[in-house]
């Protein structure tokens, strides 16, 4: 409460100033002291004297309100210490009429420290540093409220529903703004920073991930990316605190808001990873990257997943295997629009994959494909034979056709005389087609192969329904079994299937 703080500062006397009475309490030295307040821009007064600032705001006869301009270069930075002290007072901005005047200073205050940080000011000192982060600590780092959508299993159909924006945003964005300009200013040195800036705020930066505003998440993004960048030492520990965020999602809440703004951030990392590979960023694509596909959100950062791990395969093509192996572990059979995604990025990856990963495998990735050829799901169905209108996906079946067209042909020929759907069989002939003109005499014995399968199939269900209809026949003439009473099976209940 700004109520709290007095300026140590002897009183002087504003004769030729318009300003807003204030009254407040001050330290222990001055118990019955009040204040006045001007409601508009510091700068807009050469000097006066607040009473209303932090105590520990009065560096070396230094009062904030005063301009950077109207201050000796020697004095800039102990006067940017004072403003940053000044700002670290808060405001509940959940009632817009509650201390209008004095959000109205604070928010012109970090406009000033804005331009400052902007304008290539001189090294910042270690104080400066300190004052700053704390500033940044005591404005941005919160508990968010909690939400029931969080923790609501069916999470993912909620995602329509609008954001919950904090209310303190307008003040929010300049502190980020500011932090932004800071880290990314040449005269802030990493070396000295590092001891500010070190592995608790981060931790606490990545913990504001989770906010409904994704206003806020960019700001975040475009902060850690560049923290990442100037400080080197820390990278090992960014990786793995956004890891054990990763983890969570997965094995526990199955939901965070900024899953998708982290990935964009591993995306561009990914880029600049060394080669050969490291063991730890393979480990991170195989234990971190592939599971995200298992939470019910993924649509929600499906594109960003999908980049990040093509960003691996094409620094180490050899990792399409296990990618692949990885999508077909945690394949979806409930969600077709899972499903459909699961397919477009297999088709990604198909694109790039060389000839020796895919020979590894092609064998449960094509049962797979065929599963979803059958699939009564149009849209399923429909995505996976549009795999054949890939020339790349064609020229790799082509070469390994005697093991993949006698694992497809059933899905396909199934397909092209059963499927419910018009555009699924006509792609499905298509796809016969092919098969057809690229060596119509495996194409013959699949075909044939097939047909005395389904001679078998069909055998095999003619001598069950005959069967039961013999069991059938001797229930409804046998007496009944002393003791219990006889029930009739009907045809109707034995023609019901699965």
């Amino acid at each position: 409460m700004w109520k709290h703080f007095l300026s140590k500062l002897p009183k002087k006397s504003l004769k030729s100033e318009s300003v807003d009475s204030g009254r407040g309490n001050s330290d222990s030295h001055s118990p019955n002291a009040s204040s006045n307040l001007g409601p508009g821009r510091p700068n807009s007064v050469p000097r006066r004297t607040s009473s209303v600032v932090f105590p520990a705001s009065v560096i070396a006869g230094i009062e904030p309100l005063i301009s950077f301009k109207d201050v000796p270069s020697s004095e800039k930075m102990n006067l940017f210490i004072s403003k940053l002290s000044l700002c670290c007072v808060d405001f509940d901005f959940r009632d817009p009429t509650k201390n209008v005047a004095e959000k109205e200073l604070k928010r012109a205050t970090l406009f000033e420290l804005l331009d400052f940080v902007s304008a290539n000011p001189p090294k910042f000192s270690e104080p400066a540093i300190l004052a700053l982060c704390k500033t940044c600590a005591v404005n941005l780092f919160r508990v968010f409220p909690p939400n029931y959508r969080s923790n609501n299993s069916h999470a993912s159909e909620n995602d329509d529903e609008e954001p919950t924006f904090d209310p303190a945003w307008p003040h929010l964005q300049i502190v980020y703004d500011l932090l932004l300009k800071f880290v990314t200013s040449s005269s802030l040195e990493a070396k000295v920073a590092k001891k500010y800036i070190n592995h608790q705020f981060i931790l606490k930066l990545l913990d504001l991930f989770d906010s409904e505003d994704p206003r806020e998440r960019d700001c975040l993004k475009a902060i850690l990316h560049r923290i990442y960048g100037k400080f080197m030492v820390h990278r090992p520990y960014i990786r793995k605190s956004i890891s054990n965020m990763f983890y969570r999602v997965v094995f526990e809440s199955e939901k965070h808001n900024g899953i998708a703004e982290l990935l964009e951030i591993f995306g561009s990392v990914v880029t600049g990873f060394a080669l050969p590979l490291k063991e730890e960023h393979k480990i991170f694509l195989s234990r971190t990257l592939i599971p995200l596909h298992k939470p019910k959100s993924l649509g929600i950062y499906f594109q960003q997943l999908s980049y990040c791990i093509n960003q691996f395969i094409e620094k180490d093509p050899k990792l399409a295997s296990t990618v692949i192996r990885g999508l077909l572990k945690y394949w979806p059979i409930t969600s077709t629009q899972k499903e459909v995604m699961f397919l477009s990025e297999l088709e990604e990856i198909l694109e790039v994959i060389n000839m020796a990963e895919f020979q590894k495998v092609m064998v449960p990735l094509f049962w797979r494909i065929g599963c979803c050829i059958n699939s009564y799901h149009f849209q399923v169905a429909e995505r996976a034979l549009f795999l054949w209108n890939n020339d790349q996906i064609v020229n790799l079946i082509a070469h390994n056709r005697h093991v993949i067209l006698p694992i497809i042909f059933p899905a396909v020929e199934s397909n092209a005389q059963n499927h419910w759907n018009h555009a699924v069989q006509n792609l499905s002939l298509n796809v016969r087609r092919m098969f057809s003109e690229m060596d119509d005499v495996l194409f013959l014995a699949c075909h044939s192969h097939y047909k005395e399968e389904e001679e078998k199939i069909n055998l095999e269900s003619k001598k069950r329904k005959e069967a039961w209809e013999q069991l059938e026949t001797a229930a409804s003439l046998g007496p009944p079994v002393a003791g219990n009473i006889a029930v009739l099976v009907t045809t109707l209940a034995t023609s019901i299937t699965c």
